[in-house]
């Protein structure tokens, strides 16, 4: 059945419908497991204090008595200094429980009782030590044969292992339910994407089969007889008409294409500067360096010849340019960045990961290096003898800490690792003196 264009433009304006709400759909579940993630992340962290706090209590209480024990079995007044230590700890461990309790439903029953009970057996420890420094042994015996401070002890551990297998089950629930919705993310993703590619299809298969009826009746117009002249001539202007309708409804959809994804775009840009969170900031950044270091392999295979191998040098020399410029943009301004290239070629998916390596290392030394000083970063690519080549950053800044944890969140030397891995390449780090130098040696592809 031929189409007609108003059936071409109706199917295509339906397609688009469609694929437009799919967007809205991932674009909304990304935003609103965004928010569920962060409020999450604010129910663990209150669940984490919560344990530790009671964690740390009961081994202060625990570290006091043990102090308190040694002092009256030997009478060795240095017992009494970790046993004052481990008190003050106590007291200050048992305020941070307040306040974590303070809003907690369960917290109006269970703090008062604890508090009473462990102000019980401090007052119990502090008079055996009394009696003992009184030399007056037989009645602090006496009150430890009571085993009343043994059973206020167990009472406590009773209560505070409670707050911490809650803290546990919280954090389990948590985990489980970031789960589900990642999960959840996924499958939207996933179906959104596939609603997304089928609409493309849709739109593409039905331009190009309008095309080719019109193509396909240009030809019998044209192989009408020659005393048709006149209709025919009407006929080719009424399908010229037709093409350049088509030709502009292509149009439209390339530009409702680029700007559903400008859309985007700038969703998550505003979502990055929504974040309060420094760390969820900085991820965004990373990612946002990433995903340069990939859309600039992108726009070069757009402006070469050939989209199967990369020429390195202006590859790198445009994304390190541009890094730079982001990086003084957003405060960084403390490096200076230079660069020796040799021209090489390597292939698409491999230049891809290897800009995003250098985006890493790159980053990393503009943020770390130099904290108090100006100095250089030096991005170096050459060629090795054995068919390898050689990517180096390194820096005179303050070095890579070896047993100190990592700076920033760690999933940036992951990256690195996990993409060394895929290109079957060795990534070494060296500590100069002073600075680091991260150095990639991978194989290039055969001439």
């Amino acid at each position: 059945m031929p189409i007609s264009v108003r059936t071409l433009v109706t199917s295509t304006i339906i397609l688009l419908g469609v694929g437009f709400l799919a967007l809205v759909g991932i674009i909304g579940t990304t935003i609103w497991l965004g928010e569920r993630a962060q409020a999450y992340f604010e129910l663990v962290t209150e669940a984490r204090i919560l344990r530790v706090s009671a964690v740390e209590l009961r081994s202060a209480m625990q570290a006091a008595e043990s102090g308190q024990r040694g002092f009256l079995a030997t009478g060795n007044e240095i017992y009494l200094s970790p046993y004052d230590t481990a008190k003050a700890e106590a007291d200050r461990r048992l305020d941070t429980l307040k306040r974590a309790l303070a809003s907690r439903p369960e917290g109006e029953a269970l703090l008062p009782r604890l508090v009473s009970v462990l102000a019980e057996k401090v007052v119990e420890m502090d008079q055996t030590i009394v009696l003992k420094s009184d030399r007056r042994d037989a009645e602090a015996l006496a009150i430890l044969r009571t085993n009343r401070g043994k059973a206020l002890m167990d009472e406590a551990n009773v209560f505070l292992s409670g707050i911490v297998r809650a803290a546990d089950q919280r954090l389990a629930e948590s985990v489980s339910e970031q789960r589900a919705n990642a999960s959840m993310l996924r499958w939207v993703s996933i179906i959104g994407g596939i609603v997304i590619v089928l609409v493309v299809g849709g739109v593409i298969v039905t331009i190009l089969r309008y095309a080719r009826e019109i193509a396909q009746a240009r030809d019998e117009v044209r192989a009408l007889n020659a005393n048709l002249e006149d209709r025919v001539a009407r006929r080719t202007a009424d399908l010229a008409q037709a093409r350049d309708r088509a030709e502009v409804l292509l149009a439209e959809v390339n530009h409702r294409v680029a700007n559903s994804l400008a859309l985007v775009a700038s969703l998550v840009r505003l979502q990055g500067n929504a974040m309060k969170d420094q760390a969820a900031k900085d991820a965004l950044d990373e990612t946002q360096a990433r995903i340069l270091a990939i859309s600039l392999i992108h726009k070069r295979l757009y402006t070469s010849g050939d989209v199967r191998v990369v020429a390195l040098d202006e590859y790198l020399s445009s994304l390190l340019e541009h890094m730079e410029t982001s990086m003084r943009a957003e405060g960084h301004g403390a490096a200076l960045l230079h660069h020796e290239l040799e021209p090489l070629k390597l292939g698409t998916d491999a230049s891809v990961n290897l800009g995003v390596v250098v985006s890493e290392w790159v980053t990393n030394a503009f943020k770390y290096a130099y904290p108090d000083r100006r100095g250089d970063v030096r991005v170096r690519l050459r060629r090795l003898p054995d068919g390898k080549a050689q990517l180096t950053v390194a820096d005179d800044g303050v070095g890579r800490p070896e047993n100190g944890p990592a700076r920033g969140t760690g999933l940036g030397t992951r990256v690195v690792q996990g993409i060394a891995a895929s290109m079957r390449a060795e990534v070494q780090y060296f500590a100069r003196q002073p600075g680091t130098e991260a150095r990639l040696v991978f194989p290039l592809p055969a001439d």
